[in-house]
């Protein structure tokens, strides 16, 4: 009798996820546009960055964690630390 573990699924990307980030980048570009708001390339550079490694620890989430609550905590703790380093960033902390 042998026990053989299923394999690991590769790594593949969500891609709903990344569109959401272009999508929230996105805005701010048509309100520069406009001329509402005042956002230069370090702003959008500083966004980006802050979007791609969100979405990157998301995937790392989902991909490595197994069991959905440790996926649903990993996600939580993602956006959470996100949602720190932007407010941090809005106020001028950082």
């Amino acid at each position: 009798m042998t026990t053989t573990t299923a394999p690991k699924q590769r790594f593949r990307l969500h891609r709903n996820l990344w569109i959401g980030a272009a999508m929230l980048l996105a805005f701010p570009a048509l309100a520069t546009v406009m001329g509402r708001i005042d956002w230069g390339a370090q702003d959008f550079a500083a966004m980006a960055l802050l979007l791609a490694l969100l979405c990157g620890a998301i995937e790392t989430a989902m991909h490595f964690l197994e069991a959905p609550r440790w996926r649903i905590g990993g996600i939580m703790l993602a956006v959470l630390m996100g949602l720190t380093v932007w407010v941090h960033l809005a106020v001028g902390i950082f």
